[in-house]
């Protein structure tokens, strides 16, 4: 909102004050919209071919009214479907595509029909100096391909007193709207940094944040921990809303942890005065009120009359609160009986902070479109934990399909629907044929560069003839399967449009199993038009390391800022020990098990406490923790079980609320615990890491290096190095995370003392400390705590 300046589509308008009714996620078909465009220009060209001296049709007519009320410049947009001057007759044509038969439709089968068609004709009587004139509602049967009007007159007044009703319901949001503005702004002028002082390194990131949201840029920060990346990326946004160049902040974030210290710092800048609107977005699986999510009133109490009651309850909570997090969704829901998921959705709009994950700006298939279908926007990007996004953006943009589905799915819809079956006998057939291509060439995968074209046909038919069974037959044996189906499918033609020279296709065999899939090698050019949707983007993180890799594969380019920033705590406070006369390598961990629990307990006998101790696999950590509890059963063990709950997670973490004994906690490297957990002061100290971090040999990872090979002769450095050293950075971030804090950080694999390897260790790391043995691991750890 500028100078009290507000636009807003006829559309919006009038579904935003007259909405009512149940949510209802009913399927409706991806061609439905398709297919109602294509309505639209099929009536539009039949009447302009009937057009006459005495009558004239005129589609697709764009209007627009500016408009002084009560203090504010409402500009006001639509586009008529058709004009129809008629002798001295004009006509407003509002064109609806219906499923429905055309016997049950009459005037008042949906109320905001009529009413953007009134407001049309308001706006085009208004221009035009019409006294009375008249609105044609016209429903169109797809299946039936026929019309159906209703056709009603209206003077002047009556349209002016509907529309004026209707600005005057949306005046009252755009007025609180108005008034928060001011109130927000006025807070954030007032608002020092919410910290005695900046902490070393805070300030300059700051600074830059600032400058770069100024400039509409782009930069790359590397922070170590402790210097407070969360504070100092917002605190530098919000004061940049305060000025004009910001409407909204997105924080996203790759894990809920993360976004929970977000949460926490908003908290805590409006404890301190701060008046900022902020919304934390749960995925609806983890919000819903039912077991499993089904959204439609049938099925769910809080989807029957969910838009009856949803304004007010967005008149309710945007007035009481601020920080509206999960849990204060689901106690306004659940007051107001309201979907939560949908609920988020629709508060989003109003507020100046949405805290979420990746999926909703950078994932094609769910991300928030009313934030970024109409191109650029002042909106600003701060992107913690940055390093997670190359292969979150791989997974985004990817997309797989398996045979079997296809199979199973064939026999269910023989009886019930044949048109359906026999799509689904093609692509059975066509996936067939790509298995023998495998063991043709004697081999389980089969890749090629190029597009696998001749399935998306088959794929399109599928859901073209899967679309009305769907629309017609919910509860139906074989609906929830063919759902999901349509769903995988669609997922996959819609990825095959973002295909390129970063993409490759392969075939792998499974058994008796097939998968296809459109592998994205490279999400940088993707990721990078996706940013382009707000004014600026900062990506942050205590390991972009090196930066030059992560700016590359973000989708960064020569113009786009970078930042290192040291670390803020003294050397002293860590030590870090090479244990490096220990192979970790795949072929060498059977020989390994023994010794690694030696290491292991000469570090954590060093001083009472709590440890984390990172393996690469669960495999190779469950067999040294079973050699570890039997040689040194006096000491309490705990391990990370694979597929962890909430819960489960969380009595996990709360073990190292007590340090007056020793504890060693076995986890899994890049797993939950190996970022994002903040175990301050005595609660952690020392982490011992085993291997180099080397995501798992796979043919992903190796055609991953191929791409980037050719590309600059990175290949391996790309596909496993680079990863695999952030998670060691990531695990060894979990020690010192406050000036106070001390702690032991021992590397267990002969590699990390490769110069490759030490290249990219910190600054701030002192790496001359090698144990050639346990017993100078007992040395070392000795020495490091009794000198302090």
């Amino acid at each position: 909102m500028d100078d009290k300046k507000i636009k807003v589509s006829i559309r919006n308008l009038v579904e935003f004050v007259l909405r009512g009714g149940d949510l209802d996620s009913k399927f409706v078909g991806s061609s439905r919209a398709l297919e109602g465009t294509r309505a639209h220009q099929k009536l539009q060209k039949k009447y302009k071919q009937e057009n006459n001296i005495e009558r004239q049709y005129n589609a697709e007519v764009s209007l627009k009214y500016n408009i002084e009320y009560k203090g504010f410049s409402f500009i006001i947009e639509g586009r008529a479907d058709g004009v129809i001057v008629e002798k001295e007759k004009i006509i407003i044509d509002e064109i609806k595509t219906v499923n429905k038969p055309l016997e049950l439709i009459d005037e008042n089968y949906n109320i905001l029909h009529m009413a953007q068609a009134k407001c049309y004709a308001y706006i085009y009587a208004v221009q035009n100096d019409l006294k009375d004139i008249y609105v044609q509602l016209t429903y169109y049967s797809i299946s039936a391909d026929e019309s159906k009007y209703f056709i009603k007159n209206f003077n002047m007044e009556e349209l002016k007193l509907f529309f004026l009703d209707l600005l005057d319901k949306y005046f009252w949001w755009a007025n609180f709207m108005d008034q928060w503005i001011d109130k927000r702004n006025i807070s954030i002028k007032n608002m020092n940094f919410p910290f005695d002082k900046y902490r070393p390194g805070q300030r300059e990131v700051a600074v830059a944040v600032y400058n770069t949201i100024k400039q509409e840029s782009k930069i790359f920060v590397q922070a170590p921990t402790g210097v407070g990346k969360t504070i100092s990326t917002l605190f530098p946004a919000i004061k940049a809303m305060e000025q004009g160049l910001v409407s909204k902040i997105f924080y996203l974030t790759a894990k809920t942890i993360t976004a929970n210290v977000a949460q926490e710092c908003m908290t805590n800048m409006n404890n301190k005065g701060l008046k900022i609107k902020t919304l934390v977005i749960t995925a609806k699986e983890k919000v819903c009120f039912k077991d499993k999510p089904s959204c439609n009133p049938e099925d769910c109490e809080f989807a029957k009359g969910h838009y009856d009651r949803l304004n007010n309850a967005l008149n309710e909570i945007l007035s009481k609160e601020t920080l509206i997090s999960r849990e204060v969704i689901i106690e306004y829901a659940k007051r107001n009986k309201l979907c939560p998921f949908e609920f988020s959705l629709e508060i989003a709009l109003w507020v100046d902070c949405i805290i979420c994950d990746y999926n909703y700006a950078f994932n094609p298939q769910v991300y928030l479109k009313s934030f970024f279908e109409n191109g650029k926007e002042d909106y600003v990007f701060l992107i913690d934990e940055a390093h997670n996004l190359a292969d979150r953006g791989r997974e985004m943009f990817s997309a797989e399909l398996y045979k079997k589905p296809f199979l199973k799915l064939k026999k269910v819809m023989t009886k019930k629907e044949p048109q359906i079956a026999k799509a689904l006998t093609s692509i059975n057939s066509y996936m067939i044929k790509l298995r023998k291509i495998c063991e043709e060439e004697n081999r389980n995968i089969y890749v090629q560069k190029e597009e696998i074209k001749d399935i998306y046909n088959l794929l399109r038919r599928f859901t073209k003839e899967s679309e009305e069974w769907l629309a017609k037959n919910n509860k139906l044996e074989g609906y929830d399967e063919l759902l999901q189906l349509y769903f995988d499918v669609l997922s996959y033609t819609r990825i095959s449009e973002f295909y390129d020279n970063k993409f490759t296709t392969y075939v792998e065999k499974l058994g008796d199993d097939i998968k296809i899939k459109i592998f994205c090698l490279d999400p940088s050019y993707l990721l990078s038009e996706v940013v382009k949707r707000g004014k600026a983007s900062i990506f942050f993180s205590a390991t972009l390391s090196p930066i030059s890799y992560f700016k590359e594969v973000l989708g960064g380019n020569e113009q786009d800022y970078t930042m290192r920033i040291p670390s803020p705590f003294p050397k002293k406070n860590m030590k870090l020990i090479l244990a490096n006369r220990i192979s970790t390598k795949y072929k060498n961990r059977e020989g390994s098990y023994n010794l690694l629990s030696k290491y292991i307990h000469e570090l954590v006998c060093g001083r009472k406490g709590n440890y984390l101790i990172f393996f690469p696999s669960y495999a190779y950590m469950r067999n040294v923790y079973d050699i570890f509890c039997q040689e040194y059963s006096d000491i309490n063990a705990v391990i990370q079980e694979n597929s962890m709950s909430e819960e489960l997670k969380k009595t996990f973490l709360d073990r190292f609320k007590n340090y007056s004994e020793t504890m060693v906690a076995f986890a899994v490297l890049g797993g939950m615990f190996s970022e994002g957990i903040d175990l301050k002061g005595d609660k952690l100290i020392g982490v011992g890491i085993v291997g180099v971090g080397l995501p798992q040999l796979c043919f992903e990872r190796d055609i991953i290096m191929n791409y980037f090979n050719d590309k600059n002769n990175m290949g391996y450095e790309y596909s496993y190095m680079y990863p695999g050293m952030n998670k060691v950075l990531q695990a060894a971030g979990r020690v010192i995370r406050t000036e106070e804090d001390r702690g032991v950080v021992m590397l267990m694999d002969e590699r990390f003392s490769n110069r490759n390897y030490r290249e990219l260790f910190p600054k701030h790391w002192d790496a001359n400390t090698i144990a050639r043995n346990v017993k100078e691991v007992e040395n070392i750890i000795k020495n490091f705590w009794e000198n302090k």
